[in-house]
């Protein structure tokens, strides 16, 4: 058996992407969503079928990821990367004017799906032989800097980055290894709908470049954070 990974956010930007270069690269590649059509048609021909496996997932409930990951082990029978992208955002407006089930929403997608997937992710590699693995997880530029009107998202990236370093010294000892990629301004369908700022972007072939250079490292080396960015983007200051 190959390489195989799991992404979360499989039906469309980024995670589409990224699941396309995985499988280019030779990997078996779990795609996880709550769209099935989406997953589908990221695994459209001519890409290998025997290498996809569709399974619709909505990451904020724990029985579906823990079925999600058991499709995987039946699939395929072990697991060595998983990327944690699954995310979505509140409408930008005053934080005073956000609902609390808006709040909830993201929190519950950016945050708590990406710590069930990798407590399941933990549970499975820990468990293999050989043993380990690699979680890499999308954090953002808003991991950094907010952007005016976007708490919510701003919030659970941030808690991300914790996350991440949680992972990395509790999965150690277990020779699994975690970092995070904070991608600034991809061209994705989300970046157009942000997209009233007229700020540049980076295209998608080198946020796949990034994601696969962390994937393809060796157990004993790790990119605990990398930040891909469109050069012209107002990050580092302003001017």
């Amino acid at each position: 058996m190959g390489r195989v990974a799991l992404v979360t956010g499989a039906g469309s930007g980024i995670g589409r992407a990224v699941s396309l270069a995985l499988h280019d690269d030779g990997y078996s590649v779990v795609l996880a969503g709550r769209r099935r059509a989406e997953l589908e048609k990221t695994a459209e021909p001519p890409r290998d079928d025997s290498r996809m496996l569709v399974v619709p997932t909505d990451v904020t409930k724990p029985d579906e990821v823990r079925a999600l990951f058991a499709r995987t082990r039946q699939a395929f029978g072990r697991l060595d990367v998983v990327f944690n992208n699954a995310g979505t955002g509140a409408p930008a407006i005053p934080m005073e004017d956000l609902s609390f089930e808006q709040w909830t929403a993201v929190v519950d997608v950016n945050l708590t799906g990406a710590f069930l997937c990798a407590q399941e992710a933990i549970k499975m590699m820990k468990a293999q032989d050989p043993r380990g693995g690699r979680i890499i997880n999308n954090g953002s530029i808003s991991a950094h800097v907010p952007r005016p009107n976007s708490a919510p998202y701003t919030a659970t990236k941030h808690a991300i980055t914790g996350l991440t370093k949680c992972i990395s010294l509790d999965g150690r000892k277990y020779d699994i290894a975690c970092g995070q990629i904070d991608i600034g301004n991809a061209a994705t369908e989300m970046a157009e709908r942000m997209a009233g700022m007229a700020e540049p972007r980076l295209d998608l072939k080198h946020v796949c470049n990034a994601v696969l250079y962390m994937a393809n490292l060796p157990l004993e080396a790790n990119v605990q954070f990398m930040t891909v960015m469109a050069t012209k983007m107002p990050f580092i200051g302003r001017g």
